[in-house]
């Protein structure tokens, strides 16, 4: 349930997102472009239903989402993708979670959490740039069980390994969708060689 997303243009935005010159406007940029090409995958798979529409020279058949789409972002640095999504499902409904890594435990605490209410055709899409070890996400996805989503997609720039088998262990019926797989987490759970800590370097907390 391990998606890479190999495409030559995310190859190319991610050389950018490691390079530890870029700044943080580029880099912002980088990430909702990113997201993006990400996006076109995970989202292929969509329903749709058909609504008829009028051309300027004919009637002719045209269709909508049928899903209920919610994004989900991990606070803080998930909603650097948030925008790069919402241009491709304006109509969708967003959900935050803020989850915080205790320093000394290396586990997840949740300090916020806002949700729409899940619907029986509910696609709650989280993203978070970095999928590291896994314990955050694998936390946001029981909370979101537990609100009642049952379709649940995974959007992550860079993942590692340890991400990786920590989502499929705990729940492998959630796809997940990445800019690429790194060699592994360091010591201080940083991927490696990753491209640093991807909120601070969004909004210039460095």
């Amino acid at each position: 349930m391990f998606h890479v997303v190999d495409h030559p243009c995310v190859k190319a935005k991610l050389t950018i997102l490691r390079d530890r010159a870029t700044g943080s406007k580029q880099f912002r940029e980088c990430v909702e472009e990113i997201t993006a090409f990400i996006a076109y995958e995970a989202l292929k798979n969509l329903e749709v239903e058909t609504v008829p529409v009028e051309t300027p020279i004919a009637s002719a058949t045209g269709y909508r989402i049928k899903n209920e789409v919610v994004i989900v972002p991990i606070l803080r640095a998930g909603m650097g993708m948030l925008d790069g999504l919402l241009r491709l499902v304006p109509d969708a409904k967003v959900g935050f979670v803020g989850l915080e890594r205790d320093h000394e435990t290396k586990l997840p605490h949740e300090y916020y959490c806002k949700l729409p209410a899940a619907g029986p055709d509910s696609v709650a899409v989280v993203v978070d740039p970095m999928l590291a070890t896994g314990g955050s996400l694998a936390a946001a996805i029981d909370l979101l069980k537990r609100e009642g989503f049952r379709q649940i997609l995974v959007l992550a720039i860079v993942s590692s390994p340890e991400g990786r088998d920590a989502i499929e262990a705990t729940s492998p019926e959630v796809k997940v969708y990445t800019g690429c797989l790194d060699a592994g987490v360091n010591e201080n759970k940083y991927i490696v060689p990753g491209l640093g800590d991807a909120g601070d370097r969004i909004y210039g907390t460095l």
